[in-house]
């Protein structure tokens, strides 16, 4: 607790805060926050292959819906596990109110053309209009 020197000869306590403390202990957890964050990112493993392609310019409002496609073929739509029965229906609920119809492709290098062309098949009988498939930089 905090004293009052000036003056009239009691000590007093002070009616401010000491706000130091306080500060400091913010900006331990700001730091430690900051250094931790990267290291929560979260995702599936896919072994993206290397291909010569421009880069997606930022211009995008809505956050951009990912199909992920494992190397044993399982799929992910965003976070959500997708059977390739249910592809087609989760992607019409899923684009129903966005106003861009565009989806993102992540297969792994080492899924076969085939299976990755059956998924492009059901993606488009789902209406997506638009349909990007994600590489690695050279």
């Amino acid at each position: 607790m905090a004293f009052n020197t000036g003056g009239g000869g009691e000590d007093q306590p002070m009616a401010e805060i000491n706000i130091i403390p306080l500060v400091d202990v913010m900006l331990v957890l700001l730091i430690i926050m900051m250094v931790t964050a990267p290291f929560l990112e979260q995702g599936v493993n896919v072994n993206l292959p290397v291909a010569g392609g421009q880069n997606l310019r930022k211009t995008q409002v809505e956050e951009p819906i990912v199909l992920f496609i494992s190397k044993d073929r399982n799929l992910r739509l965003g976070s959500v596990p997708v059977t390739r029965q249910e592809l087609a229906l989760k992607l019409a609920e899923v684009f129903e109110k966005r106003a861009e119809r565009e989806l993102f492709v992540r297969a792994d290098k080492e899924v076969p053309y085939g299976a990755v062309a059956e998924i492009m098949a059901r993606i488009q009988a789902a209406g997506i209009e638009r349909v990007g498939l994600v590489t690695q930089p050279e």
